[in-house]
Order: structure tokens, then sequence, then C-alpha cells
């Protein structure tokens, strides 16, 4: 399973949707469906790039793999 972890970087880093938002010239909204999901959103390498460039993050820092229980 991969795992979206915007929301837990947000958190650590204190930023709130707006304080990224400015960042990245988007509108809070934007921030908002972006960071409350738990799976993979689908952007495009420009969009991840300005995240990780915002937050001072890698890709690997925002995606994260996790093998599910039953894979074989």
């Amino acid at each position: 399973m991969i795992q979206w972890r915007l929301r837990h970087i947000m958190a650590d880093q204190m930023l709130t949707n707006k304080e990224l938002a400015e960042r990245l010239g988007k509108h809070p909204n934007s921030i908002g469906n972006l960071k409350n999901t738990d799976s993979m959103p689908r952007i495009d390498g420009e969009t991840l790039n300005s995240l990780c460039l915002a937050l001072r993050v890698t890709p690997s820092d925002l995606i994260r793999f996790v093998p599910d229980n039953d894979a074989a």
C-alpha cells in the first residue's frame, strides 16, 4: 500500500493549509484536498516537486510504501 504523508509532515512542521497554500500559490481548499487522504492522490510531477520544495522534504518523505499483510 502506498501511504501519502502530507498530513503528518504538515503537523510536524505546524503548518496550516493557508500557510502551505501561500507558499505554493494555491487555494487552501486545494491543500485540504491533498492533505485529507491517506492514499496517494493523483498529482503531477510539478506539484510533487513544488510540495517538496515548500516543505523541504524529498518525495520519499511524502510517499511511503507499506507492504500489505497478505502480500505473497
